[in-house]
């Protein structure tokens, strides 16, 4: 099958679940379109998920990097601000390690960029059942996961209504999904990427699309394309919730554009 490539930079995060990320590297492979780079963005996972990335790098017809942090505790915006500056495609598509993309991902991503906009989409809901099945089987069949999965109206390709939907639907930038955005490299420059302040699981992306829309960067929610389904595991600690919240809420307040420790760090001067 020949595959178009995209100008696109897909970065994928992860920590120490190598059989998910094989199964979300599967689903890249057969992309309608490509993107035109893949960055591992590892937030200290062992040597297994290593191992991992060299077998698929072979697979891959487009580059596939492993960057690659020590494990000081759930430094997500860390890892993400690392992989941003080693992008080097000018559109940045986020996802997490733990989802299965629709085959027309990518390409919904593509066709829905707009100049000034930042996109966030929705997820699809695997249950706990058949994510055990498809972490063992490593099978996908997308007729499956439709039909298996909860939330079934985020499974439905519509791409028809996604522009009728993208300034009305979920509008609010709190209202975002980390493991599903899209923006343009050079408008997280400008707010500089996320904010390192935050760690432990929660908010930092809530806290980047608020600094993108102070900075006059649109939010477009992606609906009834960009379809991923999330495979089921037990939730993060929420020990850094209340603090997360409060950086969240000042960040709001203030009307904050530019991330104090953030993307700057990582980029070529």
């Amino acid at each position: 099958m020949h595959q178009q490539r995209s100008q696109t930079t897909l970065s994928i995060s992860t920590y120490n679940w190598p059989a998910a990320l094989e199964l979300c590297l599967q689903s890249v492979l057969v992309q309608q379109v490509l993107p035109g780079e893949i960055l591992i963005a590892d937030d200290g996972s062992r040597e297994d998920t290593k191992a991992l990335v060299g077998r698929y790098r072979e697979r891959f017809p487009v580059p596939l990097q492993h960057i690659w942090q020590p494990d000081e505790g759930f430094q997500l915006a860390k890892i993400r601000n690392k992989a941003i500056a080693a992008a080097t495609q000018p559109y940045i598509v986020q996802i997490d390690g733990d989802v299965i993309l629709h085959p027309r991902f990518i390409e919904d991503h593509v066709r829905f960029a707009r100049q000034g906009c930042y996109v966030t989409g929705s997820r699809v809901l695997m249950n706990e059942t058949l994510s055990a099945q498809l972490l063992e089987t490593k099978q996908v069949n997308m007729q499956q996961l439709r039909r298996q999965s909860r939330n079934f109206f985020n499974s439905l390709h519509m791409p028809w209504i996604s522009d009728l939907l993208a300034f009305r639907y979920k509008q609010d930038p709190f209202d975002v999904k980390g493991c599903n955005m899209a923006f343009w490299k050079e408008d997280l420059v400008r707010v500089n990427g996320y904010n390192e302040a935050f760690s432990g699981w929660g908010r930092e992306d809530s806290e980047l699309s608020i600094r993108l829309s102070n900075a006059g960067v649109r939010k477009r929610f992606l609906k009834g394309g960009g379809i991923m389904y999330h495979i089921h595991h037990r939730e993060a600690s929420r020990s850094r919730e209340a603090e997360n919240d409060r950086l969240l809420e000042e960040t709001r307040v203030h009307k904050v554009q530019y991330a104090t420790k953030g993307l700057s760090q990582y980029l070529a001067s």
